[in-house]
């Protein structure tokens, strides 16, 4: 006996992936005021995640395979992974920027070649403290 499961309508509509991504590093942020605990040197376990989407599906059913992010994850842990971010990025490392920084690097040089295009960036300075960037498309 066969325990047929019934066929669907399937709605139009678009889909998202995410993946998840981490490193440690130190920053500070010598423009706040004096006595504000971020003005001192200290570091975060970062998490960094990327959002994609698309509206088909690329065979046999992805919106981007999730190997082929592994460039992203290569670079975090060449340029950023244990670093002192002050020294290591061209931003002054706030989450926001960071995730700016990221967004930028991901579109030129990880989304020419991925059918997903990338929605967002957001990183995670703590469990409960996190930034995203949004990529805005020129229609």
């Amino acid at each position: 006996m066969s325990d047929n499961v019934p066929t669907v309508g399937l709605p139009p509509g678009s889909f998202t992936i995410g993946k998840s991504f981490s490193f440690e590093a130190g920053h500070q942020l010598p423009g706040l005021p004096i006595g504000h605990k971020c003005a001192r040197g200290h570091g975060h376990s970062y998490r960094v995640e990327v959002i994609l989407t698309c509206g088909t599906l690329a065979p046999p059913g992805f919106v981007t395979d999730f190997g082929d992010l592994s460039p992203f994850k290569d670079f975090i842990d060449e340029h950023l992974d244990h670093r002192n971010l002050h020294e290591v990025l061209p931003v002054e490392p706030t989450a926001e920027l960071i995730a700016q920084y990221l967004a930028g690097w991901f579109l030129q040089h990880l989304e020419p070649a991925l059918p997903g295009r990338l929605m967002a960036v957001c990183v995670y300075e703590t469990a409960t403290s996190w930034a995203r960037f949004d990529v805005v498309r020129n229609a």
